[in-house]
Order: structure tokens, then sequence, then C-alpha cells
């Protein structure tokens, strides 16, 4: 599944397996598209995946940055393996070729290719495949095709990613920012729809003293309008909340926009 030939698609592994598909592939997005555009992410809880997933990017550079940024990162309490995939991903074909049919789908009855022609009329023909054998054929490419999870559209992403996104704990009420000596307490606003209490861990678990975040709701949209989200993330002591502080304040989790972080 993996090489070491620069590609597009990253492979991961080691990767939490008892976590929920869903939430899986939206964390995974969220943290991810700072490296820049994803147009697929892969994961599945069936035995041959557990604990893997893969992500396509647009461009080579992107994955690449992606890779050296992010691999052997704690990601919900276990250290991600990434490399490059072998080969290119169903969704990058697609994007290369629009007339491009994945070998598992059911439409591929209809590629002109002669070899695939040839092989579903030896398949038809065949006495020894029963309706048993094609019900679960059938099956397993309906299996095959779900887990190509397409995101073709940046602005296509927030709803369908709406779906997997936890419940957040309840609003945040915004205190302006502390003029005297440093606290323990940080409030981190600007924040995407798509961050969740554990794409912002991630960030700031690398920072000794870490203890947790709260997510939720902004009630007033930022300056250009849109739905934000504010957080307020804890350490065991002020000095240590400082070096979080410092070195993340304006780090951009999606382009266009950089996190405001400040003592709460």
């Amino acid at each position: 599944m993996a090489s070491s030939q620069p590609n597009t698609t990253l492979y991961l592994n080691n990767l939490n397996d008892q976590v929920n598909k869903d939430e899986l592939r939206s964390q995974l997005y969220a943290l991810f598209t700072t490296y820049g555009k994803l147009i697929d992410v892969v994961a599945s809880k069936t035995a041959k995946m557990r604990g893997q997933a893969f992500l396509v990017f647009t461009d080579l550079a992107a994955a690449t940055s992606a890779l050296r940024a992010c691999d052997g990162m704690m990601f919900y309490d276990k250290p991600m393996r990434i490399q490059y995939a072998k080969s290119k991903s169903h969704a990058t074909l697609r994007r290369e070729d629009p007339n491009f049919v994945p070998p598992t789908s059911a439409h591929g009855q209809s590629v002109s290719n002669a070899q695939q022609l040839s092989t579903q009329k030896r398949l038809r023909d065949s006495d020894e495949m029963d309706v048993d054998a094609r019900s679960q054929k059938r099956e397993r490419a309906a299996e095959d095709e779900e887990e190509e999870m397409e995101i073709d559209d940046e602005e296509d992403v927030g709803p369908r990613l709406q779906c997997y996104v936890l419940s957040f704990l309840r609003a945040i009420v915004a205190k302006p920012p502390s003029e005297g000596n440093p606290t323990s307490r940080l409030l981190c606003t600007n924040l995407p729809q798509e961050v969740t209490d554990g794409v912002l861990s991630v960030l700031f678990q690398q920072y000794q003293g870490f203890q947790s975040t709260h997510v939720a709701q902004s009630p007033t949209p930022n300056a250009a309008g849109e739905k934000v989200k504010s957080a307020q993330v804890i350490f065991d002591i002020p000095e240590r909340a400082s070096v979080a502080k410092d070195a993340l304040d304006g780090f951009a989790i999606k382009k266009g926009w950089p996190m405001s972080v400040v003592y709460a």
C-alpha cells in the first residue's frame, strides 16, 4: 500500500481503530486540509482497512508537506505513520480522465475496454456463477464504491462534513483578553466550522502542560459574515500556556483562516 515514490496520495496507518469511521474522516480532513486542497478521504472499518486511511491531494507539493509535517504526529493517542501510496487513487484518475470508471464500480460494464468486456462476457456465459455469487460480487463492489468519499469542490465540503462532526459542548461566553499576567486558559477565535476538540487537541498537545480543549459555536460571525467557532484551551500553568499562545497565534488551520489566540 505504501511506496517511496512521490505521489499525490498518502497512505496512513497505525491509526486508532476504535474511532468511528465518520469521525475519523472528518478529523483527517480538518487536520490535513491546512497543507493543501484534499479531493478525497478514504477510511473504512473493514478488516483489511482497519487502522488505515488514504488522503488524496490535488498536487504533490501539498502531499509532501503533509507527509513531512505529520508523520509520527500523535493522533487519537497513537503516532500516525504516513508514506506515499503505491498507486494513484480513483479520485486522481477521474480528474485526469473524466471517462475513467473504477474497476469495482457497478458502471464498469460501460467501459469500452476489450479485456473488461471479454471478462464480463465470460462471467455472463459461465454456468458456474450462480445467483448467490453474483449477489456477493455486487455487494463487494458497492462496499468499495462507498469507501471513495469524493470532495470535488471546497464549497461542497462544509455540508458534507456537518454529517460527521461530533456534538459540541455548550457555547463559551467570550471574555476580553487579560491585560495583566498570563493565565493558564487560552481563548481561540476565528475557527472554521470543521474544527472539533480532536482537531484542536492535535495542535496544542505538542506543547507541554496541555490539558483539554472546549470547542463551541460562536454567537457572532467573523468580519466576512461567515459562521465561526471559538474554543477554550486549558494548560496546567500560565507559563506553558504562554509558549503555546506565542507559537500558534495567527496559525492558519484552514487557508485564509488565521486563528487568534489570547489569554482568557
